[in-house]
């Protein structure tokens, strides 16, 4: 918004304009571009795309995406004889306003089963 009585911007229109452009904009690149290599290692790792604004292209691609990773662990499990051998499935892309999903206990194993019977019911392991 413009300061009527001025003629000028004010510094907190210019800095939530800016805030506000598209990630692909040369003055977003610019900034990127500027960043320190170590920075930029820093805020990948903390990163949270669930947070960030995604248009209707991004979320397109991010289902291209999982289910590209799907048909790859499809094919790779189908040519896998052995099930340890087998990758764990895909991780979906996280989205805008989703929580990552909880992962699911693993299964136990027939032994881990026998051990803990043995131990419940007074037994040495």
């Amino acid at each position: 918004m413009l300061d009527v009585h001025r003629g000028r911007m004010t510094w907190r229109r210019l800095r939530v304009i800016i805030q506000h452009l598209p990630p692909e904009s040369h003055t977003m690149t610019a900034l990127r571009n500027a960043t320190p290599a170590d920075e930029l290692e820093r805020q990948a790792g903390e990163g949270e795309p669930e947070k960030g604004r995604w248009s209707q292209a991004e979320q397109l691609l991010a289902a291209v995406y999982d289910r590209l990773g799907r048909i790859e662990y499809a094919l790779i499990a189908a040519n896998t004889e052995k099930k340890r051998d087998r990758p764990n499935p895909p991780e979906p892309l996280r989205r805008p306003g989703a929580v990552p999903r909880k992962k699911k206990p693993a299964a136990m194993t027939e032994a881990a089963a026998e051990t803990l019977f043995r131990l419940i019911n007074g037994g040495a392991a």
